[in-house]
């Protein structure tokens, strides 16, 4: 399974960023495989709108089944939904940390967005 991770790195080590849309870095971590790539965020990062529904059809285009996140707008969750993605946000500490919480079953998916349009 793949799980995209908001990062403020790219490393397993980095800090999960609580930002989806104008995250750093999106780590891409295929649970069966142990395969890790890291994908900047940069143009997202940077952009003047749109940069959840454009990070969330990143995700989507990267083959994610799960999301973990710190907060996700309601484009971004709509658009998430819609391309079958298992969103979590409320996620902190570190990428590997957040990682292993998955596997244990220690987060929960989220029932909607958490933070309102706009949001950084």
């Amino acid at each position: 399974m793949k799980v995209v991770i908001t990062a403020q790195g790219p490393d397993l080590t980095s800090d999960v960023d609580p930002r989806f849309g104008r995250a750093a870095w999106l780590q891409v971590v295929d649970t069966e495989t142990g395969q890790h790539e890291a994908v900047d965020n940069a143009e997202n990062l940077d952009a003047m709108q749109g940069a959840g529904v454009q990070a969330a059809q990143s995700v989507a285009q990267l083959g994610a089944a799960v999301l973990l996140t710190g907060h996700c707008g309601p484009k971004a969750f709509k658009t998430l939904q819609a391309a079958g993605v298992k969103i979590y946000t409320g996620v902190t500490g570190k990428v590997q940390e957040a990682l292993d919480k998955l596997a244990a079953g220690q987060l929960q998916p989220a029932d909607g967005h958490d933070v309102d349009a706009h949001w950084s």
